[in-house]
């Protein structure tokens, strides 16, 4: 059946040759925009709509029903319409580009699963995409989207009905505009850092320059304005951005960045136009007409939503589609984390008991292209899980049903396959790490586990407990793995009383993307009163420490010993940076 699942269903008798029957529009004005019915019969089809939107949706489930069922499609009647009114999807394009023929396809497969926004990120920190007429050095030696590419995209987009809403990085994250024009940095810091100077005149008199001819080439609502990740501490230090916070009357650095956004919010208000921003853009104060994209967790847009403000959900948790989606040993290297299909299904972005939800516009899911750099694996990564969030954000959440969306997106995957797209082979989906599937029993489990060097935060699992609970780790680094940072993981056991021991092993993992990499060497030793250790055994990693792709490595000693307590070494590597992952120690 339909990706996203409609509204109502109800099944007639007979069936309609649709390739050969009649169709007809009616104008249904009590109908909701997006909203529409679509009635078929033995030798009609009926589509009921108030508007051109309406009409081209339920186009968009003919054309799917008629593939289904090869034309001969049953009667039936279809009530339908969007939870949401903003059903977004994100492609980074500045980590590595993608030609417009290659968005332009993307724009088609997202039309056919009612998505009605693409956010295009295109400037970022290792290259600025977009033809700007008054400054040519931004798109020096990168490829890049001519004004002539962005208006062929804005059409087809404008007949799929998919507003695009274009992305333009501040404060922070803009080293490639600050290496073509050096004027707009602070006079301090790394001569690598990306922050413009919001103490300076010339900052502002570039970015409105440029915003001016953004919202003359897009005709979108909204105008995105990035926001995220600026490093404070270079404003902190510099003369300019110091002067600036003292004439402005400001008290916290913070508060610096609140007065560009707000100032920036203002001059695009100017040109009829509204901004987005990163939840980041909510410290120090949120500008009065801002919408809010919740990307680190929900609590920014639960916290925007509470206040009045539109938002976006897009929790890197459930919506940011770098994750690896399946075993991360058979995958392409993707930038870090788990995130299957399933995962992305069961995200509410407004759940009943959330207050403000009326305030959410709908949700996004993002791609981010550090890993990403050809087309094939762009598609590879984003279906099928777009077609998961474009479920969420059209269809009811009551509902729900997995097992029948997984049915429904094999057969899609097969028809995207069949136009061309190269998709994840869903139907040979390992899913989860089997060692999460139950709780081992071992000599140590519960028992308590003293601590040579500290755990790190947030990556803490359950706490002191964690290496001794019988609970493996999963694909992801967010669960039950324990972090411990530019640190040796020593850990030592107390087995309670003198204990028979022929095997002592420990869980490691690498994710070289995220900065996790495994231990040089693991070193195993025993005692039978906590104070003198008897050296057991030392395994050496033989794993490549810059190999980007994730690993899991259970370093292990095996022999005959005696002892109350056992202790665990993991070394970091000779860098002396970066983190080690543990999430048990297993003694037999």
């Amino acid at each position: 059946m339909l990706i996203p699942r409609p509204v109502s269903v109800e099944w007639g008798r007979g069936f309609c040759n649709a390739r050969s029957a009649e169709i007809v529009v009616e104008d249904c004005p009590q109908l909701p925009d997006e909203a529409y019915s679509l009635c078929i019969k033995p030798h009609r089809i009926v589509i009921g709509a108030s508007g051109q939107a309406g009409e081209f949706y339920a186009r968009v489930s003919l054309e799917q029903l008629v593939r289904q069922f090869d034309g001969r499609i049953p009667s039936l009647i279809i009530r339908d319409e969007p939870r949401f009114p903003y059903r977004g999807a994100h492609i980074d394009v500045s980590r590595h580009f993608f030609d417009k023929e290659v968005i332009k396809k993307q724009l088609r497969m997202f039309a056919s699963l009612k998505i009605n926004r693409f956010h295009w990120h295109l400037t970022d920190g290792v290259a600025w995409r977009l033809e700007v007429d008054a400054y040519p050095e931004l798109t020096e030696g990168v490829d890049h989207y001519s004004k002539d590419d962005v208006r062929e995209v804005l059409a087809l987009a404008d007949s799929l009905h998919i507003t695009v809403i274009p992305e333009i990085e501040m404060f922070g994250h803009s080293e490639e505009v600050l290496a073509a024009y050096p004027e707009l940095k602070c006079p301090v810091g790394s001569r690598h850092s990306g922050e413009y100077c919001i103490g300076s005149e010339k900052t502002f008199e570039f970015l409105e320059t440029v915003l001016s001819e953004v919202a003359e080439l897009f005709p979108s609502e909204y105008i995105h304005i990035g926001g995220d990740e600026a490093d404070m501490t270079v404003w902190q230090a510099c003369p300019r951005c110091r002067e600036r916070m003292r004439s402005e009357g400001l008290s916290e650095v913070s508060q610096l960045q609140s007065y560009g956004i707000q100032r920036i919010e203002k001059y695009v208000n100017s040109l009829g136009r509204k901004i987005i921003g990163w939840d980041e853009i909510l410290e120090g104060g949120l500008a009065e007409n801002a919408a809010v994209m919740s990307w680190r967790g929900e609590e920014g847009g639960k916290k925007a939503a509470s206040m009045g403000h539109g938002v976006i959900m897009t929790p890197g948790e459930y919506c940011y589609i770098d994750s690896y989606q399946d075993a991360p040993y058979k995958e392409p290297v993707a930038f870090g984390g788990y995130l299957p299909l399933s995962k992305v299904y069961s995200y509410d972005p407004a759940p009943d008991d959330m207050p403000g939800r009326e305030f959410v516009m709908g949700v996004q899911t993002n791609l981010w292209t550090e890993q990403v750099p050809v087309p094939e694996h762009l598609e590879y990564m984003l279906y099928p899980r777009v077609f998961a969030l474009a479920e969420i954000a059209w269809s009811p959440a009551e509902g729900k049903d997995y097992e029948h969306f997984h049915a429904r997106a094999l057969a899609r995957l097969h028809q995207a396959r069949k136009d061309g797209y190269n998709c994840f082979d869903l139907e040979n989906e390992v899913g989860e790490r089997a060692e999460t599937s139950g709780k081992l029993e071992h000599k140590a489990l519960g028992c308590p586990v003293i601590y040579g060097t500290p755990y790190t935060a947030p990556y803490v699992a359950d706490g002191d407990g964690s290496l001794t609970d019988g609970v493996f780790g999963s694909w992801t680094l967010k669960r039950d793995w324990q972090g411990f940072l530019n640190v040796d993981m020593v850990a030592t056991v107390d087995l309670g009383q003198m204990t028979d021991i022929r095997e002592i092993k420990a869980d490691f993992t690498q994710w070289r993307t995220a900065w996790v990499c495994m231990p040089v060497e693991v070193c195993f030793e025993a005692s039978s009163d906590g104070t003198s250790f008897t050296p057991l055994g030392t395994e050496l990693n033989e794993y490549d420490l810059e190999d980007l792709r994730p690993a899991y490595h259970m370093f292990s000693w095996n022999g005959e010993t005696s002892a109350r307590y056992v202790r665990v070494t993991g070394r970091i590597n000779e860098r002396k940076w970066g983190w080690l992952f543990i999430d048990e120690i297993v003694i037999n």
